[in-house]
Formats: C-alpha cells, sequence, structure tokens
C-alpha cells in the first residue's frame, strides 16, 4: 500500500522574532529511556529563562486491524497508576528503522505481524518539554502470530470494534493520545476510505 502518510517537517520557514537562543545546558538526569537537561535561553525580547526539557529516542506505535477489529494491548501504566488500553507502541532503539521498529514492536507484543505497515503520520507528544516524536503506522491486515514479551512486560492483547473503542475512550479506558489518534484516524477511514 502506498504511504500516504508524512513525517514531521524537519525544516520550515523559521520565523526569527520568537527563537530563543541556548545559552547553557545543565544535565541532571540520564536514564535507560531519557535524559532530562535544564537549558538556559535568551529570549526573543534580550532576557532571560530556564526551560526543563526531556530527550526522547523517539518511538512507534501501529494501529493494526484484523478482520475489521483494533488490536490493542492492556497494561500498567505507573506514571497514571492504574491500566490503560492502548494500540501496540515501544520505543526505538538507537540507529533502528521506524518500520522495522513498528513491525518488532507489533509482533512482541501482540504476536500479530505484517508486511505492508505504513507510515500514517509523525507527531511530537509534548514539545513544551519534550523532543520525542511518535511514528504511526497502519497495517490493515494483521495475522496472528506468537507474543514475544520484554521480561519486565506483562500485558493482555484483545480486539475492538470502532464502538467499542469509542466506548474506551468516553470511559477513560483509552486515554493517551496516540491511541486516540488512531481510533479517529481509523474512524475517517470508515468514511472517505483514504488514510490521512
Amino acid at each position: 500500500m502506498e504511504n500516504q502518510g508524512t513525517e514531521v517537517k524537519k525544516e520550515w520557514p523559521a520565523n526569527p522574532a520568537l527563537d530563543e537562543t541556548t545559552v547553557s545546558t545543565q544535565p541532571i538526569f540520564e536514564g535507560r529511556v531519557i535524559t532530562l537537561q535544564v537549558d538556559t535561553v535568551t529570549l526573543p525580547d534580550g532576557n532571560t529563562a530556564t526551560r526543563e526539557v526531556v530527550r526522547h529516542p523517539g518511538a512507534v506505535a501501529v494501529l493494526a486491524l484484523n478482520k475489521g477489529k483494533m488490536l490493542v494491548v492492556e497494561q500498567f501504566r505507573q506514571p497514571m497508576g492504574r491500566t490503560e488500553v492502548e494500540i501496540p507502541a515501544g520505543k526505538l532503539d538507537p540507529g533502528e528503522d521506524p518500520q522495522e521498529a513498528a513491525g518488532r514492536e507489533l509482533h512482541e507484543e501482540t504476536g500479530f505481524h505484517s508486511g505492508d505497515l505504513f507510515l500514517l503520520k509523525s507527531f511530537y507528544t509534548s514539545p513544551g518539554f519534550a523532543d520525542e516524536i511518535i511514528h504511526l503506522y497502519v497495517t490493515e491486515n494483521a495475522q496472528s502470530g506468537e507474543m514475544s514479551l520484554d521480561e519486565d512486560e506483562f500485558l493482555v492483547v484483545s480486539e475492538l470494534t470502532l464502538e467499542e473503542a469509542y466506548e474506551y475512550i468516553a470511559d477513560g479506558r483509552i486515554a493517551d493520545a496516540k491511541t486516540i489518534m488512531a481510533v479517529y484516524a481509523w474512524h475517517l477511514h470508515t468514511l472517505t476510505g483514504k488514510w490521512s
């Protein structure tokens, strides 16, 4: 299937009147998934301010459809203190191709695989403080197989109709941006026949 998605643009006409210039960077924390730094910046009016910045290697997510149903995983999310129902997703390894990572995550988390993943959109999750970018892929013919979870992953795989997905959003079982975006894209696709 033709890739109808686009990646986030890296360059575009700048608005110099809004530019901030980094004066210094203070590393605060370096973890397995993220790093945290505090930048001192010069503002457009010449004053200075600090910016807390989370650096993230990027991630992938997959809207995987199997016979008209969306594959989801339910897992405990420590920052939320509860389980969440989400589409399969995971972070990129250094130098990893996002499309290959999407196929890997789909297989590891659900046991399903697909040869026709295509990029729908890439988007920043929270540009006010983080540089994390998620590449959202779609497959319309996921094929079942065996899960291959990491040793610290515990999750349950299920499949939802579009109506059920909206019910999960309404009752808060689906509350993360990538999954809500995927559901809306799926709904739009059912109305127009296009992925956009």
